[in-house]
């Protein structure tokens, strides 16, 4: 007997005023739909039914796996129609959970506890302070669930129970087909309701189990912006919560965000308003400064990033230290003990290990070799107009401040270059070169006047 997924992902999302399908907007860094995905794989299902409907090909072309099976919905005839229409590659004998693409924070272990429920059917239903908008939860005076109500259908009794439908379902395959099959669609939308099996099977005498979850942030559903934001808070918090439980330290949690994947050793710190964006790393006794934003990156152990530093695509080695206001872009790699100060970019090169630049320079497509000094001020360049060149600069090299190297140039070991020289030539070891045009003294100049 195999477990399988169904997703319902077909909503249109009217009140998010978008053109992007509901279930592709961002939560975390993630599409919502990605986070229901994730969840749903780590139950080990043999397959994933996601139910799709408006904006299917950019739903379908962003999601890629063996292990979707899509099912199209062409019209929207309710979440009823939507189940049924996968359960059709379903067999009988199988269990099915069913989920939605708009309810992203439900938790792994709230859905094992529903499945353990579930023999028969089981739902997932929560305890909330304000029902409103909810389907009610009915039980009997054994405490049996009999009905769903929805709320716009409950009586003045009704109103006030606090234990909620969720929507999350779970059972037997053949047992769901065969209720939603006896399940009609006379009502307002002129659709079938998943919902309406539940007083079906009370009637027909099937076992109803109920697990209740005390979270209600995990299974309430995104409908639109203000929600969203309110979940990604939500979101945030839980994330902080973790990394603190693993044992990185965080100045203060709630001014931080991850929009991807953050992996970290012992001793991390991380101070205020840091942005985390795909997949970062950060190694043992990291430090990482305010106002730091991390996209794609390994950082080394002890390696202090300072204030406002934009790192992207890099590879940092151990003992580094860079900013404040650095800017790192992809295809570097900083190794051990690398200095990088404050309003230096360092674009597509490599730096090794113990070399500086300190202060208001340009590296791009660099080759830096080991205890170089670049002074302050210097410009690699790199670009002719038309193609990319390199700077390769040899083990002990020092370079005078305001200087500048236009690329394709060889620095050779040990050379030293003075402070403001202009180098277009191969320069070889152990020399000294200064190269800068003589200066001319006009004296019958006149400085341009606005008009």
């Amino acid at each position: 007997m195999s477990l399988h997924v169904i997703i319902l992902a077909a909503g249109q999302g009217t009140r998010m005023k978008s053109s992007l399908p509901k279930v592709m907007h961002s939560l975390a860094g993630k599409p919502l739909l990605e986070h229901v995905i994730n969840t749903a794989r780590h139950l080990k299902p043999e397959s994933l039914h996601i139910v799709y409907g408006h904006g299917g090909d950019s739903v379908k072309s962003q999601f890629k796996a063996d292990d979707i099976q899509w099912v199209h919905q062409e019209q929207q005839l309710g979440t009823g129609h939507a189940v049924q229409l996968a359960l059709k590659d379903i067999a009988s004998d199988d269990r099915v959970c069913i989920q939605y693409g708009d309810v992203p924070m439900l938790s792994v272990e709230t859905l094992i506890a529903l499945l353990k429920e579930s023999d028969t059917l089981g739902v997932l239903t929560a305890h909330v302070e304000d029902p409103v908008g909810y389907g009610r939860i009915i039980r009997g005076k054994s405490g049996q669930i009999e009905a769903i109500v929805e709320d716009r259908d409950t009586n003045e009794q009704q109103k006030y129970i606090q234990e909620i439908n969720t929507g999350i379902l779970a059972g037997n395959a053949g047992q769901i087909k065969k209720l939603l099959g006896e399940v009609g669609s006379n009502n307002d939308q002129g659709e079938v309701y998943l919902t309406d099996i539940i007083a079906l099977a009370n009637k027909n005498g099937v076992e109803i189990n109920t697990f209740t979850t005390s979270s209600e942030v995990e299974i309430t559903g995104i409908n639109d912006k203000v929600q969203l934001a309110s979940m990604e808070r939500s979101k945030q918090q839980q994330i902080a919560e973790e990394l603190m439980k693993s044992g990185v330290t965080l100045y203060d949690p709630a001014r931080l965000d991850v929009r991807g994947e953050l992996i970290c050793g012992k001793d991390v710190v991380i101070d205020i308003n840091c942005l985390i964006e795909g997949e970062v790393e950060l190694q043992d006794g990291v430090c990482i400064g305010p106002n730091v934003c991390l996209k794609d990156c390994i950082i080394g152990p002890e390696t202090v990033i300072k204030a406002n530093c934009v790192i992207e695509g890099g590879v940092v080695g151990k003992g580094v230290i860079i900013g404040p206001f650095a800017r790192i872009r992809p295809g570097t790699q900083l190794n051990d003990l690398v200095h990088i100060g404050n309003f230096v970019e360092v674009k597509n090169s490599e730096i090794d290990e113990g070399s500086k630049v300190n202060h208001l320079s340009y590296i791009g497509d660099s080759q830096i070799g080991k205890r170089v000094n670049v002074g302050a001020g210097t410009i690699t360049c790199n670009y002719d107009g038309a193609a990319k060149h390199r700077t390769t600069i040899k083990d002990d090299v020092f370079i005078g401040s305001g200087s500048e190297l236009v690329a394709p140039i060889i620095i050779g070991k040990g050379a030293t270059v003075g402070a403001g020289s202009t180098i277009s030539k191969d320069i070889d070891d152990d020399v000294l070169v200064v190269e800068r045009s003589k200066a001319r003294i006009l004296t019958d100049w006149q400085r341009p006047k606005k008009k």
